[in-house]
């Protein structure tokens, strides 16, 4: 009898490779040149007397600057309130199986989106010309029950909160409107197999869902809103810009004021830029990129280990064959 016995092939480690970044040397050229041309504009805006940052922190903290930026805060937080909520209502009445709530809701977002804000912000500030005095009646009744002159209804406040929105209802009915149309169609059928309601799979399946894609765009909206409130100035509401112009057509230091009114912008957008992230990190756990990028690295890691457990482990050995001759 003859054995043939078993050849075993061991496979030896890969030798180790050195690695060796690729160094950008146009980008490190590039960034020097940015950060000396930012150095030296930075330069010449704390050392040029024209700014006369003296002023700047004179008014600063100023009374009627503060009360400016309270009037800019609470217009912008009114106005997105009603903005939002009137955008939820229009977006359902646009995706009603009722035609008269959906070209109605058509009509209202095609026309606040079609003109400009500035014109109708005018519109409410001067509509007591259209309209010199509101009533309220029965029919066949002899007279008004309640009338009163619209100039004293109007007021600038009134005009700017009206203004910005019904304006700001038109573009949030289109994004709640895209983040209802994200969800699957099957999540609501899943709801009426569970004898929900149409209302109920709204309130507890669909905006929860939802709130991931609507709240980017909406956190944008309030800070173009806290912003847009500066054209308020239109129908003579004081609010920050319409502070510092009041007080720089006084004193002609017209820089230093507008410097003054871009610091609170700034810090005001910085909070609510903060914010945003804070909300779009909440409703969006679990399918953020975090989520996404931690998924794809231990994937990656895993693989890892396994091709250099393969790498360094010796084959298997071969078949033993025995065989032999009477």
């Amino acid at each position: 009898m003859t054995d043939l016995l078993p050849r075993t092939q061991e496979r030896t480690a890969p030798p180790a490779m050195t690695v060796v970044p690729v160094r950008h040397w146009g980008r490190r050229i590039v960034a020097g040149i940015l950060l000396l041309l930012l150095a030296g504009f930075a330069s010449t805006v704390v050392t040029n007397e024209n700014y006369h940052w003296d002023v700047v922190g004179q008014y600063l903290f100023s009374s009627r600057i503060l009360t400016g930026l309270w009037h800019t805060l609470e217009l912008t937080a009114i106005s997105m309130i009603v903005g939002i909520a009137l955008g939820v209502l229009v977006a359902i009445m646009r995706e009603s199986t009722n035609p008269v709530f959906s070209k109605i809701a058509w009509l209202y977002i095609w026309f606040f989106r079609g003109t400009p804000l500035f014109v109708q912000l005018l519109f409410w500030g001067y509509i007591a010309a259209l309209y010199p005095t509101v009533s309220i009646g029965l029919p066949f009744a002899d007279g008004p029950l309640v009338e009163a002159e619209m100039r004293e209804l109007m007021t600038p406040w009134l005009a700017a909160v009206l203004g910005l929105s019904l304006n700001e209802g038109a573009y949030m009915a289109e994004i709640v409107r895209g983040g209802l149309a994200s969800i699957d169609q099957g999540q609501r059928e899943a709801g009426q197999a569970m004898g929900m309601t149409r209302a109920r799979i709204l309130r507890r399946i669909i905006l929860p869902q939802a709130m991931r894609v609507i709240l980017p765009p909406t956190g944008n909206n309030v800070i173009s809103m806290l912003k847009t409130t500066s054209i308020v100035s239109v129908v003579a509401f004081p609010e920050l810009l319409y502070s510092a112009q009041l007080i720089y057509a006084v004193n002609y230091l017209t820089v230093p004021l507008l410097i003054v009114a871009s610091i609170w912008y700034l810090l005001v957008t910085t909070v609510l830029t903060a914010g945003q992230h804070l909300l779009e990190r909440h409703f969006g756990q679990g399918h953020g990129p975090t989520s996404a990028g931690r998924t794809g690295f231990w994937k990656a890691a895993v693989r890892l280990q396994r091709r250099s457990s393969g790498a360094s482990t010796p084959a298997a050995a071969g078949p033993t064959i025995t065989g032999g001759q009477p």
